[in-house]
């Protein structure tokens, strides 16, 4: 295949380059630092909707590694560039010149009551801490790749644009990666995002899995328990409906789930409670399926409603949609799955595209190429208090994160007359 070939010449010449060299010495040397960076950050709590602190921390280690641009957009996401542009001409840079996006989620799925001091222990060289991997690790990464770029005083021939953006997780919907494509100023220039998520060395999120979340809440008059008997008992509607759901006979081909993530409801047990509300989660790797499977579910809902309300005593059913993430793919043929191939290969890595809803979901959604890869290391126990990072063999993932990075842009800057990294 010519575009793998090429893709191939292109990564080997790169791996030669004095400068790239002085990249990975610093990679290298440099792991304690990153270590460092990753316990400081994971005692900053970061819960979705409250990743302020953590932002805040992130432009002061931008200011440090000498970026430019760097401040907080209107969603909360911390930004900062590297760009082709000398630090003091900051003011003449171009604000339509493409740029390529390298990102990695601030928040946590954890309450800022958690405790999140980490915990190491002297014979293994985990740590132990809430959000430690799911996103320390890629958090870490981001910086690194700034300062591996600094040190190696490379120039990029288009602008990096380094954000450590918000509302990943849960009920945030993406809300930080939405903002940057669809209302901030760097909307109609990122040409292609780079997401890191997590450990790992080898995976890269190529599709992107759709999800919609629901908020179904069902409210009655409610009332005492005895005095009232025979009203409408909104958390008994509520269960009967979800028993209802968990009877769909969902496809494998595409694959598509269903999850209630929490239930809430009622004051006391002698109390009909005046409402009761569940929250869904729905997946599938087909975006009309999804949609097919979420009308189910309004039906089902609005049935149970009718047959369980009486005249006297009326149930209601609101539905609220407070998540959708919209399924994508990049294409085989993209240029960034050729680089990205070409630089596994050169670092006897196996290429393992998956399936997963991350930041790329949003690009990719927009034709926009982009993938997601790990940060190295290993991690378990994700989205619990008893998750854990080993980041023994994180250099090889920095290595092919910064030459993904660095061919990717000689390919857009190519591809926009731009002239390429000597």
């Amino acid at each position: 295949m010519p575009a793998t070939s090429n893709a191939q010449r292109r990564i080997s010449r790169l791996a030669t380059l004095t400068a790239v060299h002085r990249a990975f010495h610093w990679l290298h040397l440099h792991q304690p630092q990153l270590r460092q960076w990753q316990l400081e950050m994971v005692r900053i709590p970061a819960p979705t909707f409250d990743e302020s602190a953590r932002a805040s921390w992130f432009l002061n280690r931008f200011r440090d590694l000498g970026l430019i641009n760097i401040h907080l957009d209107d969603a909360g996401n911390a930004l900062a560039e590297l760009s082709p542009i000398d630090i003091s001409a900051e003011s003449t840079h171009s604000e339509s010149a493409p740029c390529i996006l390298l990102s990695a989620h601030l928040d946590t799925v954890f309450p800022a009551s958690t405790p999140t001091e980490p915990t190491e222990q002297n014979d293994t060289p985990r740590i132990y801490a809430p959000g430690i991997c799911d996103n320390g690790a890629g958090l870490t990464a981001l910086l690194a790749i700034a300062a591996a770029l600094r040190y190696a005083n490379i120039t990029p021939p288009i602008p990096i644009l380094f954000a450590a953006n918000v509302g990943e997780e849960g009920e945030g919907d993406l809300r930080g990666m939405r903002h940057l494509f669809e209302r901030g100023p760097y909307r109609t220039r990122i040409a292609t995002a780079i997401v890191l998520e997590g450990g790992g060395n080898s995976a890269v999120v190529t599709r992107a899995l759709g999800s919609l979340r629901f908020r179904v809440t069902v409210t009655g008059p409610g009332g005492h328990s005895w005095a009232d008997a025979g009203a409408p008992n909104p958390i008994l509607i509520l269960s009967q409906a979800l028993a209802r759901v968990a009877d769909l006979k969902l496809p494998t081909d595409p694959l598509t789930t269903i999850n209630v993530g929490h239930i809430s409801g009622g004051t006391s047990i002698n109390s009909i409670p005046e409402s009761a509300t569940a929250l869904l989660d729905l997946r599938s790797t087909d975006p009309t399926q999804l949609i097919s499977t979420a009308n189910d579910l309004h039906r089902i809902f609005n049935d149970i409603i009718t047959t369980q309300s009486t005249t006297n005593s009326p149930s209601k059913l609101h539905i609220e949609t407070i998540g959708n993430r919209p399924a994508a793919a990049l294409p085989d043929d993209s240029p960034i799955l050729h680089t990205l191939r070409a630089v596994d290969r050169h670092l006897t890595l196996r290429t393992e595209p998956r399936l997963g809803s991350t930041d790329a979901n949003i690009p990719l959604s927009r034709g926009i190429p982009a993938v997601a890869l790990g940060s190295g290391g290993n991690g378990g126990g994700i989205h619990t208090l008893q998750e854990w990072y080993d980041p023994t063999g994180r250099e090889t993932a920095l290595r092919r994160i910064l030459l993904t990075l660095l061919d990717t842009l000689d390919t857009v800057a190519t591809a926009t007359d731009d002239h390429p990294t000597p």
